[in-house]
C-alpha cells in the first residue's frame, strides 16, 4: 500500500492537471493581490493606526473581507483539484487495462484502493496548505492583521477537510461512472452544495416571508447533508474570524455582515461530515473488492 500511494503521488506530479493548477493558482494569487489592494485603497497599515480601536476594527474588517474573498475562490481551486485529480482513479485505470494488470499481482484490492486514496489526499492537502498560507500572507501584507497560530491551525484543518471528503466521493463514483461522467456528476454535486449555502444566506437577509424561509431551510438542510463541503468552509471562516466573539460588533455593520457567517455549522455537523467521509470511503473499499472489471 505504501508503494501505491507513493506511485500515485508521483503520477500526480507528472500530470498536466498539476501544471495547469500551478499556472491557474499563480494567476489567482496575482489577481487576488490587486483585488485586495483595491479594497484597502489608500488605507495602508502603519503602527500608529493600531493604537486606536476604531482603526483596529477597520483593519479587522478589511482583513475579514479580503480573507472571505480569497477563501471563497480558494475553496473552488482546492475542490476542483481534489475532484479532477481522482476523477479517473478506478474507471480510467480499468479503461486502459492498467487496473487488470495491477490487481493480478499479489496485492489486495482494498489496499490498492486505499493507497490511491492516500496519494490523492497527500497531494490535495499539500496544495490546500500552499493556498491557505498564500492567502494569509497576502492579507497580512495588505492589512497587517495576523491571526493566532491556534486559530490558523484549527481553520486549516477545516479548510483541508474538504479534500478527503471530495476524493472519497469521487473515487466511489469512479467505480461505476466513466471519467467524463464522474467529473460532470461531482462538479454538479459540489455546485449543488455551494448553492445550498447561498440559499441559506439569502434566507438570512430577512427579505423572504416566514413560510418561504421554512421551505428554503428544508431544501438547504437536505443539500447540506448530501454535500457538506461548502458548509465546512463556512465553519472555517467562522472559526477564523471568531464570529461568536464579534457577533455584537458586526451586527450593526451592514457592510461587514455581507461577509459574515450568520449560522455556522455546529460541532455535531462536523462529526456528521467526518462520519460521512468514513462511510463513503468504506463503501468504496467494499465496491472495489466485489466489482468485476
Amino acid at each position: 500500500m505504501n508503494a501505491v500511494w507513493r506511485l500515485t503521488l508521483k503520477e500526480m506530479l507528472r500530470k498536466r492537471v498539476t501544471l495547469m493548477t500551478i499556472v491557474m493558482t499563480a494567476l489567482f494569487l496575482i489577481a487576488f493581490w490587486f483585488v485586495s489592494d483595491a479594497i484597502i485603497g489608500d488605507r495602508k497599515p502603519n503602527v500608529n493606526e493600531f493604537a486606536s480601536f476604531g482603526h483596529l476594527f477597520e483593519r479587522f474588517r478589511d482583513g475579514a473581507i479580503i480573507l472571505s474573498l480569497g477563501y471563497f475562490f480558494g475553496a473552488f481551486a482546492v475542490a476542483f483539484l481534489a475532484i479532477f485529480s481522482s476523477v479517473a482513479a478506478v474507471s480510467g485505470e480499468a479503461e486502459h487495462g492498467v487496473l487488470q494488470s495491477v490487481l493480478a499481482r499479489p496485492i489486495k484490492r482494498w489496499k490498492w484502493y486505499l493507497g490511491r486514496w492516500l496519494g490523492f489526499n497527500v497531494f490535495g492537502i499539500v496544495y490546500a496548505l500552499i493556498v491557505f498560507i498564500a492567502i494569509q500572507c497576502v492579507t497580512w501584507l495588505q492589512t497587517g492583521i495576523q491571526l493566532e497560530m491556534a486559530v490558523l491551525f484549527k481553520s486549516f484543518l477545516l479548510y483541508a477537510s474538504v479534500v478527503p471528503l471530495l476524493i472519497s466521493l469521487t473515487m466511489l463514483g469512479s467505480c461505476w461512472l466513466s471519467s467524463l461522467g464522474n467529473g460532470v456528476a461531482m462538479t454538479m454535486l459540489f455546485g449543488m452544495g455551494w448553492l445550498g449555502s447561498m440559499i441559506s444566506r439569502v434566507s438570512d437577509t430577512g427579505q423572504i416571508s416566514e413560510e418561504g424561509v421554512k421551505s428554503l431551510s428544508t431544501i438547504t438542510g437536505l443539500i447540506t447533508l448530501i454535500m457538506p463541503a461548502d458548509s465546512l468552509q463556512q465553519r472555517m471562516l467562522a472559526e477564523m474570524f471568531s464570529i461568536h466573539e464579534f457577533a455584537n460588533s458586526l451586527h450593526g455593520n451592514s457592510f461587514m455582515m455581507l461577509f459574515a457567517v450568520n449560522n455556522p455549522p455546529s460541532n455535531t455537523f462536523l462529526i456528521y461530515s467526518a462520519a460521512y467521509t468514513v462511510v463513503v470511503l468504506l463503501a468504496g473499499l467494499l465496491v472495489i473488492t466485489r466489482k468485476d472489471f
